[in-house]
């Protein structure tokens, strides 16, 4: 039987979001107990809370945005690997000491960060587990389309720029923002799909994983 684990942060006001992003503003316009036919509510956030990916545009001037993503890559075989807690910092010889399988094209890394989402930590962490510049070098070296994370960025919170330009300047989609507190290391199926947002640079996804 099938085993379907949903690896989406719930988007609700509380959430925390990087340090000088817009917060989350969630509230019904309309209420049925107010005289309303329908509740209808409104948000506003920025594109890369919670749960979410960034397009090459969000670090590369003329980049593609996230209805250009090739949904294939969004959708297929992908394996979640296991970072020791005593890990940092995802660096090349982090990558060499995991024995990434041959042939991975999808890649997700469960680190200490997702103990933050199995306690429902409301702060943002600086000092979460990233991607370094020479890992994410190493990542497109073995053909790595999608790389993703269990905290909200791939890059380190004090160098946020050189590992994102190194990904998104290869084409490679980093999904941000996993919560990857309950699901085993292994192979899955995953679906990350975002809103389809005209030219944008991220979009807020709905992430799964299925497991035979």
């Amino acid at each position: 039987m099938k085993r379907i684990y949903d690896i989406t942060l719930t988007v609700t006001p509380d959430i925390p979001v990087w340090p000088g992003d817009p917060t989350v503003l969630l509230e019904r316009f309309s209420k049925i107990e107010g005289g309303a036919d329908a509740n209808i509510s409104r948000i506003t956030m920025g594109v890369h809370t919670g749960t979410h990916l960034d397009a090459p545009y969000h670090f590369i001037q003329g980049g593609r945005g996230v209805d250009e993503l090739p949904l294939a890559v969004l959708m297929g075989p992908t394996t979640v690997l296991r970072i020791p807690d005593s890990v940092d910092l995802i660096t090349q010889d982090v990558l060499e000491a995991a024995s990434i399988p041959d042939g991975v094209t999808r890649l997700l890394f469960r680190t200490r960060n997702s103990k933050y989402w199995m306690r429902k930590v409301p702060t943002f962490h600086k000092n979460f587990v990233a991607i370094s510049p020479d890992g994410a070098e190493a990542l497109v070296k073995m053909g790595v389309r999608l790389v993703g994370v269990d905290y909200l960025s791939v890059a380190p919170y004090r160098d946020p720029v050189l590992t994102h330009r190194i990904l998104l300047g290869a084409g490679v989609i980093a999904l941000e923002g996993l919560n990857l507190s309950e699901v085993p290391p292994g192979d899955y199926e995953l679906t990350a799909l975002p809103i389809k947002l005209g030219g944008c640079d991220g979009a807020p996804v709905r992430a799964v994983l299925i497991a035979e």
